[in-house]
């Protein structure tokens, strides 16, 4: 049986010592006023039974005061207590110790600002590593803060955000997934209110099909109820039965608004695939033959190829999901193949993450390692950034 947090001794005593500092109150006893009368036997007890009536209200009132301190947000939500009267005004005295009682609870509990500490929602961090960790993806850079920064500060989203990555291996798709993760929870992926499925390794099986809908269904409306800011990371989305993919339609489409509801919960869809790959390397490498700068490219150049090929696309039934054909996915985020000074700056993150030192020609070796395409320009690095941790292994004494 689920109880209310238990109110501690020591704040009851604040309470019935500040009492009669509080403004307001008239239940106090007066000078020449409650003088016994002939033939009472308790000539006190009614004012002893006013004032312990009155320090039980003053006691609640501290304590809700207490915890809208800790939790803003809780306070903002109980419209009710925030219509109550009053009835008396809180002392000086008693917000300076209500201030030290805070500031103690706080020096072992967590107390943040959202209601809930496990949602942190960092867009300035987020931007940070967007703009230094992320290499050689303007697009994606832009195009995802933006998208899930309006989204978040919405008042009243009416559907899920779904974003779907779409790039060759190794250009950032997982990368830009767990910093959103890491910007917008405080303990990242491993977060109870975050869900990674990965197709081949969740969902292996095709004719196990309908108790994946149940379990994956069943994972969804479980996490929405533990947080009220989700997050389902989708990897290898190309590869997931259409069987799944039709049992996500109901938690991606609009929803009405429901009345009376402080809160509305918000759930961000991420569908990482190497689906389209192919198609945003061909435009890329066409523009920059053609004389156009990299940072030039607009999502206009790109977009309408990407989503035509993922339509057309006869290997994987994700282009003719509900998700697709009813525009359920809110941005197609292309993600550009890397050139060698991309990979370079990788290889140095690389060292960096691991304290590593290194030289500026270690740099140049081991992003020469990696393997280039087309055969005639060697432009893209047809890994992208991947392996290059494990590459650095050779050079260490």
């Amino acid at each position: 049986m689920a109880r209310g947090p238990r109110r501690p001794l020591g704040l009851c005593l604040l309470l019935l010592l500040l009492l009669p500092g509080a403004s307001g109150h008239e239940g106090a006893a007066r000078p020449g006023e409650g003088a016994s009368k002939p033939g009472a036997a308790w000539p006190s007890l009614q004012g002893l039974k006013e004032r312990l009536k009155a320090a039980g209200a003053v006691s609640r009132r501290y304590w809700a005061l207490f915890i809208c301190q800790l939790r803003p947000k809780v306070c903002e939500e109980d419209e009710e207590a925030a219509a109550e009267p009053l009835g008396w005004n809180l002392p000086l005295l008693g917000q300076q110790y209500l201030d030290i009682l805070t500031m103690w609870y706080c020096s072992f509990q967590d107390c943040c600002d959202s209601g809930d500490c496990r949602i942190s929602n960092n867009f300035t961090g987020l931007k940070s590593d967007l703009s230094v960790r992320l290499h050689g993806q303007h697009l994606a850079r832009e195009l995802v803060l933006r998208a899930v920064r309006g989204y978040v500060e919405m008042r009243q989203p009416d559907k899920a955000l779904t974003l779907s990555f779409h790039g060759w291996s190794g250009t950032g798709k997982n990368f830009v997934a767990r910093m959103l993760a890491e910007n917008l929870y405080r303990d990242g992926l491993r977060s109870d209110c975050v869900q990674v499925f990965i197709a081949m390794f969740h969902f292996p099986h095709p004719k196990y099909v309908d108790l994946y809908k149940e379990q994956l269904t069943s994972q969804i409306q479980e996490t929405q109820q533990r947080c009220r800011q989700t997050l389902f990371i989708f990897d290898e989305a190309e590869k997931l039965h259409p069987g799944l993919l039709e049992a996500l339609e109901p938690h991606l489409k609009r929803q009405a608004p429901k009345a009376n509801r402080a809160k509305t919960p918000r759930t961000i869809f991420l569908f990482l695939s190497n689906l389209g790959g192919n198609i945003i390397n061909e435009v890329v490498l066409n523009l920059l033959k053609a004389g156009q700068a990299r940072e030039e490219i607009t999502m206009e150049h790109l977009e309408p190829h990407l989503q035509a090929e993922i339509v057309e696309s006869t290997d994987s039934g994700f282009g003719h999901s509900c998700l697709v054909k009813e525009n359920l996915i809110d941005f197609f985020v292309p993600f550009l193949p890397l050139e060698y000074r991309h990979v370079r700056l990788c290889v140095r993150d690389a060292f960096l993450s691991q304290e590593l030192p290194y030289t500026e020609e270690a740099l140049d070796e081991i992003a020469r390692m990696m393997s280039y395409v087309p055969k005639e320009e060697q432009l893209f690095s047809s890994q992208g950034c991947k392996s290059i941790s494990q590459r650095i292994n050779y050079f260490l004494p």
